[in-house]
């Protein structure tokens, strides 16, 4: 089962566009990140599409069917506060908001798991905290 949930997870990251006309997302493992590490997962599995700076920028984006967030306006956009169990539900996978179509953003949850079944949830406590931090006031 770890074997399957690890090759699907192959299939499912680390996003690059490649230098064609047409933006491609290419598809790579996940790298084991630490989970203690929040910033180096953050760097690691959300910036090649929300940017290294959160804001939706990131090298990937092009070649998206829907713009990546601003991860920095989350709290803005749910009326100044953070939404800690949405955000988390949606690392994890568990919702899609139905207005975005489908979701290009991978589920984290399935592949966290696939790393480390015994840290998963702390690696989505890790980077829902890390995006608490870095909302405009």
């Amino acid at each position: 089962m770890v074997k399957r949930v690890l090759a699907a997870a192959a299939v499912l990251l680390a996003f690059a566009v490649t230098a064609s006309a047409q933006p491609k997302v290419q598809q790579a493992p996940i790298k084991p990140t630490p989970a203690s590490d929040a910033a180096g997962m953050f760097q690691s599995y959300c910036a090649v599409c929300h940017g290294k700076d959160a804001k939706g920028s990131g090298p990937a984006a092009t070649a998206l069917t829907k713009a990546p967030a601003d991860l920095t306006r989350i709290s803005t956009r749910n009326n100044g506060t953070y939404p800690e169990v949405k955000v988390k539900r949606f690392i994890q996978g568990l919702d899609v908001i139905a207005a975005h179509g489908t979701r290009d953003m991978p589920m984290w949850g399935e592949l966290f798991r696939a790393l480390d079944q015994n840290t998963a949830e702390i690696r989505v406590q890790a980077l829902s905290d890390y995006l608490r931090g870095l909302q405009v006031k």
